[in-house]
């Protein structure tokens, strides 16, 4: 049998990190993180990375572990989780996934195999190249011919994935939709028991949102935005592509006011967590529990107990 992890998911503002803390603290856990923007440094306020209070003494992973000026790709997100998970089980800990990313959680607990093929490379950066000259409509059309499929799903706009499956092929011989197929036939590395928050009424959950972006700005978001660009970080880089740092990229740029700002983080955001629920309720497996207007905490543990006890742990 596939070793248990508990997963605690949901949209954001919806109260996965005190519930993760409290899970761990009740089954002797302890947190990773699955928030494709927590692993920066320097970035606590705008990821609302959970402080050293917040953890609770609960050791947490994969927070902090990048430089914002790095690019990570799903692949070396779940190679180095996974490192973290294999070690909290190998000292007779549970792993309890906190995070919001469904992408980079789903290839985590399948434990999947990425094909070959990173940015860097001779074939990636030939492919690049032509894509500059030749433009996407063309690599598309060249995919067409290779792995229809695969095509068939991509609109000119996603011109990395193009990339990206024109480089498996010429990497590997196999098309993308063959890698994939064959992914997706093992079985999953370990047995998620899923624990889902959101609110039963969804205007509660908007407005939590829109909280939680006045507070990130009360704490100094323009602020920590400003360190990272003293710091030497371009512009350009993904982390200042997040949601929040790159409206107040441009407060700081001159391009919006503060108050543009906060209102387009907060559509943004909630956006996202449209996005995050339709990603989650394609997970028949997810355990929910319903906010009302102020989240209970203490009676949401005591279910999530029960639903994990009656599933083997204790």
């Amino acid at each position: 049998m596939p070793p248990k992890i508990v997963c605690v998911v949901g949209p954001t503002a919806s109260g996965k990190t005190k519930m993760g803390v409290a899970i761990a603290k009740r089954f002797g856990g302890e947190v990773v993180s699955v928030d494709s923007m927590q692993i920066y440094r320097g970035m606590t306020v705008g990821t609302a990375a959970p402080t050293a209070e917040e953890m609770e003494g609960v050791p947490h992973h994969m927070i902090a572990v990048a430089d914002p000026s790095e690019s990570w790709s799903v692949a070396r997100f779940t190679e180095a989780a996974d490192a973290c998970v294999q070690d909290i089980l190998r000292r007779g800990k549970l792993p309890v996934l906190v995070g919001g990313t469904g992408l980079y959680l789903d290839a985590l607990v399948r434990g999947n195999r990425f094909a070959e093929g990173h940015a860097g490379t001779a074939v990636r950066e030939a492919l690049q190249k032509r894509m500059a000259v030749e433009g996407a409509a063309a690599l598309l059309q060249e995919l067409r011919a290779i792995d229809p499929e695969a095509a068939e799903k991509l609109h000119l706009k996603d011109e990395k994935r193009i990339l990206r499956a024109l480089e498996v092929w010429q990497e590997t011989g196999k098309t993308i939709t063959e890698h994939n197929r064959e992914t997706q036939a093992v079985p999953d590395k370990y047995e998620a028991v899923y624990i889902g928050l959101d609110f039963e009424n969804r205007d509660d959950l908007r407005a939590r949102i829109d909280r939680r972006v006045d507070i990130m700005v009360e704490q100094g978001l323009l602020q920590e935005v400003r360190g990272l660009l003293s710091s030497g970080i371009p512009r350009t880089a993904t982390a200042l592509q997040a949601i929040g740092y790159k409206q107040f990229l441009a407060v700081e740029e001159g391009r919006a006011t503060v108050e543009e700002a906060m209102e387009e983080v907060k559509l943004r955001s909630r956006q996202y967590a449209k996005r995050q629920l339709t990603w989650l309720r394609r997970n028949e497996a997810i355990h929910w529990i319903r906010w009302e207007k102020v989240p209970d905490f203490q009676a949401a543990l005591q279910k999530a107990t029960e639903i994990l006890t009656a599933l083997g742990l204790s």
